[in-house]
This record gives C-alpha cells, structure tokens and sequence, in this order.
C-alpha cells in the first residue's frame, strides 16, 4: 500500500519537472508537511498505547488508524495538487452546499460522543464535517472577494453580505454544539475581510458584535462557563473543571527543558483524557520538553508562514482567488494552532481543536491535507504564470520524432559526403 502511494506522488510531482534549477513547486513546503506528519505519528504512536490497551487490548490501535489516516491524506494530497484552481473556484458553491448539508446531518443521523453530535458514521470511518466546513468557508470567501470587493471596501453592506452564510454555518455548528469550529471559522472569515481592505470601521463593528454573541454563548452556557473559570484559576478545582489544564500542567511541568524521554510519559496513562487528541502538546512537552515543543511550534510557523507568502505572490501575479485561498489557509493553520498550544499551556480556555499535522483525528487530516495540497498547486501556478519555471513533458511520440529527424540529418550529411 505504502509503495502505491509513493509511486503514485512520484508521478504527480514528475509531472511538474523543469528545464532548470528552479522547481515548480515548493519542495521544502513538501518536506516540512512530512516532517510534520511524521512527528505527529510518533507522538500520537506513544500517546495512544495506554488508551489502546484500555478500549481493545491493542496498544497500537490508534497507530494503525492514524497510519492509515495518513496513507490517505497522500492520495488526497496527490490528487488535490492535480487539480487546478479554477476548478475549485467553479465548485465552490456545490462544496459549500456539500458542507452545510454535512451539518445538517450530523443533527439527525450523527452519532454522539461526550454529549456532542459531531461525527457521521461511515462504516468503519467517522466523519466529521465541521473540518470540511472550514474548508469550504476558506473557497467561498475568496470566491465572494473577486466578486464584491469593491463593495466590501467601499460600503458595510458588501461586509455583512457574507455574514448570511456564515450566520448559518454557525447556528448548525452551536447546535452540535461546537463553539471552537465555530470561532475558528469566525476568525477566517475576518481575517480575510481584513486582507481584502476592508473598511475598518465596519471591521471594529462587526468585530465587536460577533465578540458580544460568543461572550453571550459563554455566559448562557454552565458548561463553557465552567471552562472559562477553569482557565482562569485551575488550581480552584483541579479534580473537577480544571481537571484536564491541571493534568496538562503537570505534564509541562514534568517536561522541563529536554523531557522524560520518548514514550516516558506518566500522564498519558489515563490521567490525561484525550492525550492523543486536543492535548497531544501537554504529552509531547513531557516527553520531548521544552527543545520539542519549541521545534514543533517553529515547523508550525514556517508552515504558516509559507502559505502566507505563497498567498501573497499570488496577489501580485493577479491571482485573486489563488491568493485569498492560500492567504485563508494560513489564518487557518496559525489560529487553530495557537489556540491547541494555548490551551494546553493553560494561555487559552480548553477548546477541542486539534493540532496541525500532529493530533490524532482522521477528519483533520483530511482537511488539512486538502489545504496544504491547495497551496502547492497555488505555488505551483504563480510560479507557472511569472515565467520563473517552464514545464517539460516528454512522450514516446515526440522521441519518435527526434530520432527520426537525426537520420533524416545523418543521410544528409553521408549524401554531401558522397557529392
């Protein structure tokens, strides 16, 4: 299985060869994702064996899920990168239709996990939605961008437009409910009215009222409130509301600068709940200490930062939905992160929001390997439309050709001998 999917990358990625030093794309983009997801196997690996043991007696049933999780995402990955952008602006609409409905059947046919209906069962796969909706958040705002962004710098009512779809992927998410995706979500969509010029007085505005209905959600809710003292003192309850954060700390604190050492964690055996999960950071950090936690922050910034730029090349060639896509991913990719490294570190309230490329989470890495794979053929067509790179493509018909040309010249060459 591993060998199809090498070869099958191999050959997506010959394809975007060059007659120079340069590449069509970014290799280091490439690697730094595998560097990434190979991290994240191992932590996952040593996370999830007391877990394992727990639910089937097998230490290594979330390697194995996760390792096929991965397998996956390459074919993903490979097939994405094929794909040109266009296409994707073409369908935006049906995949943000295709997104909504998967809300929308979570709350009838979803199964509930921890009091919340997130998951769609799919045979032996769950589903999670509420990660494609993320996606697809990112395409249709781009998309609006190139239609209405005149409107959106020059009046309010070309902001709030956007806010109709929103507002309706939002309620379907507080119904599950899943106030983390939610934010996220928000954020993106901000981030990107934000990019695209918005005026600042409608920004600050809007800002403020989607701020007050969150708070609203918070105070209206005992659970999340909860959290949020949680957070704010975690030592006031540390067996009940704060028991995770205190869990997590404990974690940190045991680290120290250079860890336990691999697979040496104390917390994992079931004091930390969801130790593979949300808080994969907390077991990474007393395992590997502060040096790894600090790598695996600094690969997660570049990673942000590369798509952020590849964005950003993509305005300047006039690739205004390529940009925005790009551009959407990277608010994406560094708020998420920032929020499941704060919230385990204790600097955030807990929410259930995985970290990039390392949590377990089959959903997740789907996605996120859908995004990555969009911002390389991004990367690949900005570089395509600046001239920087010329693609190659060989073929038997065209060696045909050449050979039959050189003896056409060699029985030139031999018949002026002869002359």
């Amino acid at each position: 299985m591993l060998q199809v999917v090498t070869n099958k990358l191999g050959k997506i990625f010959k394809r975007l060869t060059v007659k120079s030093d340069s590449h069509a794309y970014d290799r280091s983009l490439l690697v730094l994702v595998f560097t990434l997801m190979g991290i994240g196997l191992v932590i996952v690996a040593s996370a999830s064996m007391p877990e394992g043991i727990a639910i089937s007696a097998d230490p290594f049933q979330f390697l194995k899920r996760h390792l096929i999780y991965i397998i996956l995402c390459l074919f993903v990955l490979a097939t994405v990168v094929s794909v040109p952008i266009d296409a994707w602006h073409k369908y935006t609409p049906l995949i943000l239709l295709l997104s909504t409905l998967g809300l929308l059947a979570v709350l009838i046919v979803g199964t509930e996990v921890n009091g919340s209906l997130r998951w769609l069962r799919l045979g032996p796969l769950n589903l999670q939605p509420s990660e494609f909706a993320k996606l697809s958040v990112v395409l249709f705002i781009a998309s609006y961008l190139i239609r209405r962004q005149k409107e959106v710098i020059d009046t309010i009512k070309g902001f709030i437009k956007p806010l109709a779809i929103l507002a309706l992927i939002s309620m379907l998410l507080l119904l599950q409910p899943d106030l983390g995706s939610t934010v996220v979500i928000v954020v993106i969509m901000m981030g990107m009215l934000f990019i695209a010029n918005a005026r600042m007085i409608s920004f600050v505005g809007i800002a403020v009222a989607m701020l007050s209905v969150i708070i609203l959600l918070i105070v209206t809710s005992p659970y999340r409130m909860a959290r949020v003292f949680g957070f704010l003192d975690p030592w006031a309850d540390p067996f009940g509301r704060s028991y995770q954060l205190t869990q997590s700390l404990m974690a940190f604190g045991r680290g120290g600068w250079f860890g336990q050492g691999l697979g040496n964690s104390v917390q994992k055996l079931e004091y930390l709940p969801e130790a593979h999960t949300d808080f994969i950071m907390a077991i990474l950090a007393e395992e590997l200490g502060f040096i790894g936690v600090s790598i695996v922050i600094i690969l997660e910034f570049v990673l942000v930062y590369k798509a952020f730029s590849i964005g950003k090349r993509a305005l300047e060639k006039n690739l205004i939905f390529a940009g925005y896509v790009a551009i959407g991913i990277a608010i994406w990719f560094a708020f998420q992160t920032a929020v499941n490294i704060g919230a385990a570190s204790g600097i955030a309230p807990t929410k259930g929001l995985t970290l990039p490329l390392i949590s377990y989470g089959g959903s997740s890495l789907i996605t996120i390997a859908i995004a990555v794979g969009l911002v390389l053929r991004i990367d690949f067509e900005t570089r395509i439309n600046s001239g920087q790179v010329r693609i190659t493509k060989k073929t038997k018909k065209t060696k045909k050709l050449t050979s039959e040309a050189a003896d056409d010249s060699t029985e030139k060459i031999k018949v002026e001998n002869n002359e």
